[in-house]
Formats: C-alpha cells, sequence, structure tokens
C-alpha cells in the first residue's frame, strides 16, 4: 500500500546549475535571490524540513532537519517544463528542443493561417501579457490570431474568448501542432485565450498545452506497465502529452494543494504526481517578486496541512523543474538546479547531497513502488527510508 507523492514547484530553481552560463542565466538562483530581497520572509515550515540545505535557497539552516535534504543538477538539454519533468521521469532530453528566437519560418505560418482560416499577427518573441497590450486591439478588430513564442521551445496561439470560440483555437492548437513536427518539433503548443478590453486583457484559466510525446519510456510508462495507479494534479499530463497519466488541473497553487489533498484522502496506492503552477507562470514570468513572496508563505502555511495527511508507508518529495527568477530582468525560464525536500514517516532526515541528474528523483520512486528501473537516474531510496 506504498504511496508516491511527487510534487513539482514549477519553476522554484535553487541556484546557478553547472551550465548556467551556457544558457544566458549566470546569477539566477530563484529561491536564493526571492529571499534575499525580502531579508525579512521567514519560511518556518520549509525551513523545519530542511529546505536550507538544498541549494542556494536563502532559507535559514537549522541544526536537524525533519526531511531528507538535497539538490539535483539538470544534465538533460532545455531548461522548459516538458524536458524538466521528463527528465524527473528518467528521460533525459539530448538535443534541446527548437527555439525561435526571430519568429517562426514564414512559410510553415502561412501553412497554419491556411489551415484554420484566419489570419496571423505577431510572430515574434514576446512576454504573454505584454502582447496582449500590443496587438489585442488589432485581433478584436479582425480577428486574426495571435502568434507568438519565449525563450522557450513554444508555438502559442492567443485568441479573445468573444472573438474565437474554446473549441476553434482547440482545434487550431491540433493544427500546429501537426505541422510541428521533425526539426520544428517544438515542446509544447499552447493555446493562450484571454478576455477584457483594451488596457485591460487578461488570460483566462482556459489555457491548455498540446506537447510532444516523450521520445523514451518514462517513470508513468513503467507504473503504466505494471498496473500502478497514478493521479495527476496540474498540467502534468499535458507534458507528457496524456500518455501514462490524466490530470485535474488547477489555475493556482491553492487550488493545486487542495486537489493534493483530495488525491491523497481517496488514494489507497501508487502515484500522485502534482505540478504546482504559478511560481513559473503567475509570479516567474511577469517579474512578480510580490507575488511570488506570497506565493511561498501559502506554499509554508500548506505545509502542515498536507504532513497530517500522510501515511505510515507515504513518500512525499518537494522538487521543481528548472528556475524562474523574478529578480532578474529576464521573464523566461533560468537553467538552475533544483531543490528535493523527502518527508513521510518512515523517511529518514539525512542530507542525499547534490545529485548529478533531476531523475535521481524518478528512479527512487520507481524503486520504491517496485517497478522496474529507468533508463537514467540512481536511486537513494536506500539512503533515506527506514526498513
Amino acid at each position: 500500500m506504498r504511496r508516491a507523492i511527487l510534487i513539482v514547484l514549477d519553476g522554484l530553481g535553487a541556484g546557478e546549475a553547472h551550465d548556467s552560463a551556457a544558457y544566458g542565466d549566470t546569477g539566477s538562483a530563484t529561491l536564493g535571490n526571492v529571499l534575499r530581497a525580502n531579508s525579512g520572509l521567514r519560511l518556518p515550515h520549509l525551513e523545519t524540513l530542511g529546505l536550507g540545505y538544498c541549494g542556494d535557497t536563502g532559507v535559514a539552516r537549522i541544526a536537524k532537519p525533519r526531511a531528507a535534504h538535497g539538490s539535483a543538477q539538470p544534465q538533460g538539454a532545455g531548461k522548459d517544463s516538458t524536458s524538466g519533468h521528463w527528465e524527473l521521469c528518467g528521460l533525459i532530453l539530448k538535443t534541446p528542443f527548437p527555439t525561435y528566437p526571430h519568429g517562426f519560418p514564414p512559410a510553415l505560418v502561412a501553412e497554419f493561417a491556411g489551415r484554420t482560416n484566419r489570419a496571423v499577427i505577431g510572430n515574434k518573441a514576446a512576454s504573454g501579457t505584454a502582447i496582449l497590450d500590443e496587438l489585442g486591439a488589432e485581433h478584436l478588430a479582425t480577428g486574426k490570431w495571435i502568434i507568438y513564442t519565449s525563450a522557450d521551445s513554444v508555438f502559442q496561439i492567443a485568441a479573445h474568448e468573444a472573438v474565437v470560440p474554446l473549441s476553434e483555437l482547440y482545434a487550431a492548437c491540433e493544427v500546429a501542432r501537426a505541422l510541428l513536427t521533425g526539426p520544428h518539433g517544438v515542446s509544447r503548443v499552447i493555446a493562450r485565450p484571454f478576455s477584457g478590453v483594451p488596457g485591460a486583457f487578461k488570460r483566462t484559466p482556459n489555457r491548455r498545452d498540446f506537447s510532444r510525446e516523450p521520445t523514451g519510456p518514462t517513470l508513468l510508462d513503467h507504473l503504466a506497465a505494471f498496473q500502478v495507479p497514478v493521479v495527476g494534479v496540474g498540467k502534468v499530463d499535458d507534458l507528457f502529452a496524456g500518455r501514462g497519466i490524466t490530470s485535474t488541473h488547477a489555475a493556482t497553487n491553492p487550488e493545486a494543494y487542495s486537489l493534493i489533498e483530495r488525491g491523497m484522502a481517496e488514494m489507497n496506492a501508487g502515484m500522485l504526481f502534482a505540478n504546482v503552477v504559478e511560481f513559473d507562470q503567475s509570479w516567474g514570468h511577469r517579474n512578480d517578486v510580490a507575488g511570488f513572496v506570497q506565493g511561498l508563505r501559502q506554499l509554508d502555511e500548506w505545509i502542515p496541512h498536507l504532513l497530517r495527511e500522510a501515511r505510515d508507508e507515504d513518500l512525499i518529495i518537494f522538487t521543481a523543474d528548472h528556475g524562474n527568477d523574478p529578480t532578474t530582468a529576464s521573464t523566461d525560464h533560468a537553467r538552475e538546479r533544483v531543490p528535493i525536500l523527502c518527508t513521510g514517516p518512515r523517511v529518514r532526515p539525512v542530507p542525499i547531497g547534490e545529485r548529478s541528474t533531476f531523475a535521481d528523483v524518478g528512479q527512487t520512486i520507481a524503486e520504491f513502488l517496485g517497478v522496474s528501473p529507468l533508463a537514467a537516474g540512481q536511486s537513494f531510496l536506500s539512503d533515506i527510508w527506514s526498513a
């Protein structure tokens, strides 16, 4: 009756990776920089677990942490949610997904416009909120798709919900997904519906991601092969193209926390896999330090509620998929190492060091749940689990 609860705090990086400079991310340290910018901020429950030992987090180190603690370096290429989650699940990306800092090829965009019967505006790298301010009014007047990308491997399609029905927007994303293959096989096509009026546009909760299928077996495939039940919370199903997982999406962190608690109350065995999205989506990408700080407080306050749901055979792991430092000039993801905190009634509160790959997390869960080993990663289960 073992249960593994993997909680990915999206974008909550723990300091420079070994190769941050190669990605233009020297100086990025999401947790550490946020805490240093807010010197009075205390996170007592995360401190007690041992977050201060999980890299450059800015959190005070206590004498006797209550959780196993460490960090992990990214080994695979890229710094986006897809590559980070894949690596956590034992699939290391050898070649980065293609990016388009100067926009997508005109022929590809023309093909997309022809197949969807709407013209295109934008086609450049831009902030998701800034491009609505720039092109939202034109979209309202013309009905043209707003196409944009970022430093990540994404093809994003924005449309006002009063102009384009959600069903049409999602169908257009399916068209783009079919076109974006081979050398143009971007990580994700993202539907970005919005509402409002010029000067007050806002994204709606109806975002949907259309991801590439994993290029090899993942932890989720191994669990499926052994018929181990999996419960998803957040966008994890999108990141694996629905392979081996379905998921209930959450627009906010508190909503995700509630879904995690509900999942733990209802599941008897298997894995709960959650993505907690707002550190990345709401605050990191918008350089919203104040929002980020409030999110950290919410997370810290939630910890005792989560731990009350823990059963004797539970292994609960907190980690992240990349960084997204709101204190830097960049509004994009950052190449960072990630924290690892492992807790549960039978988890020994020992240091696990700095792991060489995120895949050590997935390999540990694979061993814990008794499925076949993953292609990458080294389990640390024997270090932390009390027999």
